[in-house]
């Protein structure tokens, strides 16, 4: 029984750790997942990018894929690998891609063809099962789930809106890492109001200028520096500290993204470019 599926990567729009509500788009960075499903009675995990790495959303969203799609009663077990292209934590839903990948990849493992909001939230819950967020990050799973950009109500795994966007973006990822479950969420809610601007703006349509309100928010309130955000914004039309860091992202136009990708690489760490994708995750 054998399943492959793939989801993507997103950058940040809005982070739900002040209220609740959270926006993401989806970007063209993929995350893909192999399951091999048998009788062992055990499931088991590896990440091609560190043999170190902790398996357990992988592991406990094959569980859950197995009792909502498989057959009552029936024993499993088996074997998850995931080979991604989305740095680890980095800010750019990495555990996101890889849960929405695996639980597909586990339905198409068993012959089933799953909602694909119904997988995603799967994988929200696994999430939070394990303890890797602090929101259940259904803001940016809905994105690497569905392509495009959401705004989404985290608590109660809603999706608030949904378009189609077409940017050209640009990704600052430094060397440090920083992990979503250790966010400081007490000093995020001191930033609420201003979250509660951004929602606005992202519920409006105006997406770029809710991520540079975001962003200068957030990179605040979780002790990040703002200043490539700032260097960013004569040039692009969006610029954001992504998730809870310590990726910054921008969008914009070509000759925008190339100044500020200038500056940028002349900071340590990888400047890299993509796109935003609106087509989602898939099973292959």
């Amino acid at each position: 029984m054998h399943g492959h599926a793939v989801a993507l990567g997103a950058g940040t729009v809005l982070n739900a750790l002040s209220t609740g509500t959270g926006s993401a788009f989806a970007i063209d960075a993929e995350t893909a997942a192999t399951v091999e499903l048998d009788d062992s009675g055990t499931v088991t995990g590896e990440v091609a990018e560190d043999v170190d790495a902790d398996t357990r959303l992988i592991e406990r969203c094959v569980e859950l894929a197995v009792e909502r799609y498989g057959d009552d009663g029936a024993p499993f077990g088996g074997s998850v690998r995931t080979e991604s292209d989305v740095p680890m934590a980095a800010g750019l839903k990495s555990s996101s891609a890889a849960a929405n990948a695996t639980v597909l990849a586990a339905a198409d493992a068993l012959g089933a063809d799953p909602d694909r909001l119904d997988a995603c939230r799967l994988g929200v819950r696994a999430a939070r099962d394990v303890g890797v967020t602090v929101t259940g990050a259904f803001d940016d799973a809905s994105a690497s789930m569905l392509g495009g950009v959401t705004v989404t109500d985290n608590d109660t795994d809603e999706v608030l809106a949904r378009d189609e966007v077409t940017w050209d973006v640009l990704v600052w990822t430094p060397d440090e890492r920083a992990y979503s479950a250790d966010a400081d969420v007490e000093q995020c809610a001191n930033v609420a109001p201003m979250a509660e601007l951004v929602a606005d703006l992202a519920l409006d349509d105006r997406y770029a200028e809710a991520m540079t309100v975001n962003g200068l928010a957030f990179s605040a309130a979780l002790g990040f520096s703002p200043r490539p955000a700032v260097e960013a914004m004569p040039h692009v039309a969006g610029v954001s500290l992504s998730g809870t860091g310590p990726s910054v992202v921008a969008v914009g136009d070509d000759s925008g993204l190339d100044r500020v990708q200038e500056l940028w690489d002349e900071r340590s760490g990888r400047t890299w470019r993509t796109t935003t994708r609106n087509d989602g995750a898939r099973i292959q």
